[in-house]
């Protein structure tokens, strides 16, 4: 067996006897279930990219990566909030949109809904984020190509559904 087949299965094991409660250490710092999962998930991504060639405990380096994904984790949701909250009370101050009646508003809602979510959270960042494509691409690891064409494909949809509505 090769070094690093037993280097995988050490980790393998090692996973096995210790995620379940460092997926309890995530809820703590969570909001649900869900959210410590994707921090757990993160905590060990970061923790193989930058760490796992570090002298001590592999534990104490994947709880301080947990910690650190929670805490980038509450932030990115408090700033996603915070502009969320920010363009319902522009609301018809706004420039982006100038909505008639409520059901054209209620029809952009329902064609928004429709899209992939990889392309409405580009257009979400892009419209009522005001975030630039570069932004959009460094909060999501994407290029910058990659947003542009997320963002062109959800207008392209949207005007296709909006299209359909009665």
């Amino acid at each position: 067996m090769s070094e690093n087949t037993t280097a995988q299965l050490d980790w393998q094991a090692w996973l096995h006897a210790n995620g379940r409660r460092l997926l309890l250490c995530a809820q703590q710092w969570t909001n649900s279930l869900a959210d410590a999962e994707d921090v757990l998930q993160e905590a060990f991504v970061r923790y193989w990219k930058h760490q796992r060639h570090l002298e001590g405990s592999p534990e104490a380096l994947i709880i301080t990566s947990i910690r650190r994904a929670a805490i980038d984790q509450g932030r990115s949701r408090s700033r996603r909030v915070h502009r969320e909250t920010q363009a319902y009370e522009m609301g018809e101050r706004s420039t982006m949109f100038e909505f008639g009646p409520d059901e054209e508003a209620q029809a952009l809602e329902t064609a928004l809904q429709k899209l992939p979510p990889e392309q409405r959270e580009v257009v979400v960042m892009k419209i009522w984020g005001g975030l630039k494509f570069e932004e959009i691409a460094n909060e999501l690891n994407i290029s910058q190509n990659t947003a542009a064409s997320r963002y062109r494909y959800a207008l392209e949809g949207l005007r296709k559904y909006i299209k359909k509505q009665p």
